[in-house]
């Protein structure tokens, strides 16, 4: 830093959550980084991450249409309660699992079906 940059030059603005986050530098195992790297790493990560959580709720929207598919051929009713229960309960044990709150994830679920659901009704 030259010591006519402007003072507030150690800090970078989060537009994101418009606020200020501290670029001091730090040493870590002979690697200089600042926190601002550290911050778009971890933004990076996210960005991959809902990458493929999207991915996944395509795939998983594929597969529920096949299933809408194969019960319009063999006359089945759309909604399902027996399985909408047990993956609402697998829902809930992941959720135990990976440790994130299973109202959460249970939610999340909820609406994955009800989402297939209209989609079923309106294809048939």
């Amino acid at each position: 830093m030259t010591p006519d940059t402007d003072a507030n030059a150690d800090t970078d603005t989060d537009t994101d959550a418009d606020t200020a986050v501290n670029t001091e530098s730090k040493v870590d195992g002979g690697i200089v980084t600042t926190e601002s790297d550290s911050l778009e790493s971890l933004r990076k990560e996210i960005k991959s991450i809902d990458r493929e959580l999207v991915e996944l709720i395509a795939r998983r929207t594929y597969v529920a249409d096949s299933i809408a598919q194969v019960k319009s051929e063999q006359g089945l009713p759309t909604t399902d309660e027996g399985q909408e229960a047990r993956v609402m309960e697998r829902a809930g044990i992941n959720a135990e699992q990976f440790d994130v709150d299973a109202n959460l994830v249970k939610a999340v679920f909820r609406l994955l079906i009800e989402l297939n659901k209209v989609e079923q009704r309106q294809n048939r």
